[in-house]
């Protein structure tokens, strides 16, 4: 099963991605449905409604009228009117949401389609997120020619999160700015291309694979890594997860592959997350040993787990927290971050051998034709070190 995370402002056009979704097979959970599902007549949270908000935002019939409330939410209201219905209401939809994920097929693909995915802070709970945009002022358009007054639609749009914060957390960026044909074009080979292959992965608990190549630095890496690294902590317990390897590193070119590391206590506790993660879509590929650099050798033992976006490949190293191999891959991190001659020496390093074995799919020989310089590269870190240079960027979390 995948879980799909849909959003975007009001009047993007998330329904029509959904729309489209849903007619390639996609299990779509409206979440603007289920909100008018819960405040039905005679329901619990619409008592709760009235008992906040007054007999107002009810019609004479007893049934909610929605644009009474909305006029006092978004309208003359501030957040406090907003907090307090969001907590009668997110409750209620997401314990019908869960019914409904938990009677979809094993092998479907759950659209979940969110508003307030942003503003809630829901993103890392999904495989992937997928934002719908279009201009501010084409989404007013669309809303006033749906009936909503301009300076209403204006509000609603103000009160929700911005552009910057919805590229913070989107997997896929789909704009809609344009005529429909556009946006299902996209639809339809990010449904074939990406989710169909994605869902299978994680079903299978495997991993995405293929030869990847060595490419030039990019500004997109730390963003993307601070997306999965927060997927990785959610389904690890909230345990730490550091951006580490390559990609890591600011202006050197990599094989796009994002590489992170994290910390157990043992290793039997990084067995005990196994399915956790694999259910996340990190699957695990077994016990792996790191090359000893310095230290206790047991401390060199970890765990190898791999992403399965086949559109984004990941490596995943649980190893114990501050020992031998979890400090190591920091500081050689941290090392290449702020020696800029060591950085251009492993980038040449990392070009000539990627040539030399491009035929490599797993990256084992690459990786051991690197070990020279890795050996070089250890007496010079621990020169650097020990004269008490510092990193200025060593050390946070991704």
């Amino acid at each position: 099963m995948l879980r799909v995370g849909l959003s975007g402002g009001i009047g993007s056009g998330k329904s029509t991605v959904a729309g489209r979704l849903a007619e390639h097979g996609a299990v779509v959970i409206d979440s603007d449905r289920l909100a008018r599902e819960v405040v039905e007549r005679g329901t619990e949270a619409l008592r709760d409604i009235e008992e906040a908000f007054g007999p107002s935002v009810l019609n004479a019939d007893g049934s909610l009228n929605r644009a009474a409330l909305a006029d006092r939410v978004f309208g003359q209201g501030d957040d406090r009117d907003r907090q307090t219905l969001n907590a009668i209401m997110h409750p209620r939809i997401g314990a019908r949401t869960a019914e409904l994920i938990a009677a979809a097929p094993e092998d479907a693909i759950i659209v979940h389609d969110v508003p307030l995915l942003v503003e809630n802070g829901l993103a890392p709970a999904y495989h992937l997120v997928i934002i719908v945009h279009a201009d501010p002022e084409e989404r007013v358009r669309r809303l006033v020619g749906r009936g909503l007054d301009e300076q209403d639609a204006r509000n609603r749009m103000a009160k929700q999160a911005t552009d910057e914060q919805r590229r913070a957390v989107a997997d896929v960026w789909l704009d809609n700015s344009g005529t429909p044909d556009l946006v299902l074009a996209e639809v339809d080979a990010l449904w074939a291309d990406r989710l169909v292959p994605y869902e299978a992965n994680v079903r299978l608990r495997r991993y995405a694979g293929g030869p990847p190549k060595v490419v030039p630095y990019d500004e997109t890496w730390p963003l993307q890594a601070e997306r999965i690294a927060k997927r990785i902590s959610l389904a690890a317990g909230g345990r730490h997860v550091e951006h580490i390897g390559s990609t890591a590193i600011p202006g050197l070119a990599a094989k796009d592959v994002l590489d992170f590391q994290l910390g157990v206590q043992s290793m039997e506790e990084a067995d005990s997350l196994a399915d956790a993660l694999s259910e996340a879509g990190f699957p695990p590929l077994g016990r792996g040993e790191d090359t000893v650099r310095f230290g206790d050798p047991a401390e060199w033992v970890k765990r190898l787990h791999a992403g399965t976006d086949p559109k984004r490949r990941v490596n995943l190293h649980l190893r114990v927290e501050g020992g031998a191999a979890w400090t190591w891959a920091i500081r050689f991190r941290d090392w290449l971050r702020v020696d800029e001659a060591a950085r251009r020496e492993y980038e040449a390093v990392k070009l000539d051998l990627s040539a030399r074995h491009a035929g490599d799919s797993e990256g084992f020989a690459y990786g051991d034709a690197k070990e020279p310089f890795m050996e070089a590269a250890a007496k010079r870190m621990e020169a650097f070190y020990r004269d008490g240079q510092t990193s200025d960027a060593g050390g946070q979390a991704s």
